[in-house]
């Protein structure tokens, strides 16, 4: 029963409450045998919670919402159990590729706990099998269900190895070959998942629905969510151009709210009113004799008859557990009837109530989060997962129109976002930070929210500064001239030193300072673009190339005062370009 996976182990409580008593909150954490916290090093907490999700991969689903841990979107949460979700799918994506490149010149063994490896071996050898199989259709339901529980019980025996030993000693020298492969073969199974997801009008399912019979496992799937849009863009598996059609259909969907210019969390849509819910359909409940005569008889334990004819499950039964409860009690006294109709009056539930693809919050609620609401933070992911795809196609010498188009739907994007609106526009004071926007109201609800974090890396982004394997990068290729001042200006800062500076500014610059050294930008067609490093004994290094080298990026992230300011000198053709 996924809905009900959490049971207390109350003599390994005992042992912790005994452990904290003793030794404090370390109690509370793996002992080896000598009594002391085992620990691990950096390549097992970066490899565990990598199983951990491939456990509960779903072929073309996504990550199965199997636990009532509160890990879920809790807006979403109510799908735990038959839930699947692609958005985490998404994310362990990136997470995939960020391990690879980690990885990438590593050649040596590394140390891992034996429970770990074996683990690792076991999920390697079932995606190398799976990766196997992939072609451009999706899988069978058969082979769905195979994969899980392979997957799945290679897991439960970790799992059940750390519940129930009283230490962990034994490590083991693991090769890194097995591991990159294990890499490799999830990347394919799970691209050919994110293809498979992909809708017929351009965006990409964010959570679905598994149906688990004895020798299969099928799925349905959900409306789309905003979320998932986000999460697809920040994988890192759609090219450049199939960005452009997922934002471009993002902007043409039921998601978009064009009185605020911006994105909702899903469709908004009309809900039954309470009285049209709890109706069942009177040919299909007729076809149950056994229902018909407990009518008759006036008998409300299942169903009752209301004022107008309606057929309704008595209010007491609140979910298909209660109900198979009450076939139990009545069963004693009509076994072979009640058995018969068990299974069609099960079905029959499920119809009138779908509790199936009930998601919570997103599904029946309005205000936060709900219904016709936007949520300002996951906007601003989205500003930055286009931002992310904008540099990604530079990176990849995409085609100029494609770049552009980039360009062009993150500053869309950008400009449905408060600060951009006046206070009757947004509902409230526009650079205030505020969680959401329902329907019937302005922003409400405020508060420092991760919209804030976002913003601050959209900036930079925006300002071009790009740092990679450990160089700062100036790529102001999403830089707008009309952030250039049209008349001088002074600009003050807090230098390195804790003093208050000022610098005067000509036109057509601008300046901002970072890691509290301040940094100018200087819009000139007639020159050559250049980097100008000053330092602290007046002296001056001009490079042709906008890239700060290691060492001297190291003394900007110290902030050692060696670099007092540093002058980019860019020509139009370099900054985005606005028209179409």
């Amino acid at each position: 029963d996924a809905k009900s996976t959490v049971d207390f182990d109350q003599p390994v409580a005992d042992l912790i409450e005994n452990r904290v008593s003793r030794v404090g909150a370390d109690g509370k954490l793996v002992f080896d045998s000598h009594e002391r916290v085992y620990q691990v090093n950096l390549f097992e907490k970066l490899l565990v919670p990598l199983l951990s999700k491939l456990g509960n991969l779903i072929i073309d689903g996504g990550i199965w919402m199997n636990t009532q841990r509160p890990e879920w979107n809790d807006a979403n949460n109510a799908l735990v159990g038959q839930g699947v979700s692609m958005v985490t799918l998404y994310y362990l994506r990136r997470y995939l590729r960020f391990l690879q490149d980690l990885l990438e010149h590593e050649t040596e063994a590394v140390i891992i706990s034996r429970e770990v490896s074996e683990w690792l071996a076991e999920t390697g050898s079932t995606l190398a099998n799976a990766a196997l199989e992939l072609d451009d259709q999706p899988v069978s339901a058969t082979q769905r269900l195979q994969v899980l529980t392979a997957l799945g019980q290679a897991a439960s025996r970790y799992r059940q190895a750390v519940y129930t030993q009283q230490a962990i000693t034994t490590v083991t020298l693991f090769p890194l070959t097995p591991v990159k492969l294990l890499l490799q073969d999830a990347i394919t199974v799970v691209d050919h998942s994110i293809q498979q997801n992909r809708r017929a009008d351009g965006l990409y399912h964010a959570y679905n629905l598994l149906k688990l019979e004895q020798d299969s496992l099928s799925v349905d799937t959900l409306y789309p969510m905003l979320e998932g849009q986000v999460a697809v863009l920040s994988a890192g598996s759609i090219a450049p151009g199939e960005a452009v059609s997922l934002l471009n259909a993002l902007f043409d969907s039921e998601i978009y709210r064009p009185d605020q210019a911006s994105f909702m969390l899903y469709p908004d849509r009309p809900l039954a009113g309470f009285l049209e819910k709890n109706i069942i359909p009177a040919e299909q409940l007729e076809s149950v004799p056994w229902l018909m005569q407990m009518i008759a008889d006036k008998n409300e334990t299942i169903v009752l008859r209301d004022v107008d004819g309606c057929y309704r499950f008595n209010a007491e039964i609140t979910n298909a557990g209660r109900l198979k409860e009450r076939l139990s009690e009545l069963e004693t006294s009509d076994p072979k009837s009640i058995q018969s109709a068990r299974q069609p009056l099960l079905d029959l539930y499920e119809q009138v109530f779908n509790h199936q693809a009930f998601t919570g919050r997103s599904g029946g609620m309005f205000g936060f989060e709900g219904l016709g609401c936007i949520y300002w933070h996951m906007v601003a992911k989205l500003l930055l997962a286009v931002q992310e795809n904008f540099f990604a196609a530079l990176d990849q010498r995409a085609d100029a129109a494609t770049c552009q188009q980039l360009g062009r739907l993150y500053y869309r994007v950008r400009a449905g976002i408060g600060f951009n609106k006046t206070p009757s526009e947004y509902g409230a004071f526009p650079t205030d930070p505020y969680s959401h926007t329902p329907k019937h109201a302005g922003a409400q609800q405020p508060g420092m929210t991760g919209q804030v974090k976002e913003e601050i890396l959209t900036r930079f982004g925006e300002l071009g500064i790009r740092v990679s394997a450990g160089e700062v990068h100036f790529q102001p290729g999403l830089l707008r001239a009309r952030e250039f001042i049209s008349q001088p200006r002074s600009f003050r800062y807090l230098d390195v030193d804790g003093a208050w500076q000022e610098l005067a500014l000509p036109l057509q610059s601008l300046a901002f300072s970072w890691c509290q050294v301040p940094l100018v930008y200087q819009l000139n067609d007639e020159a050559d673009p250049a980097l100008i490093v000053s330092l602290d004994d007046g002296s001056q290094q001009t490079l042709q190339h906008l890239t700060l080298g290691a060492a001297e990026s190291a003394e900007l992230f110290r902030r050692s005062g060696r670099i007092r300011q540093l002058t980019l000198v860019l020509g139009s053709k370099q900054l985005f370009t606005e028209q179409a």
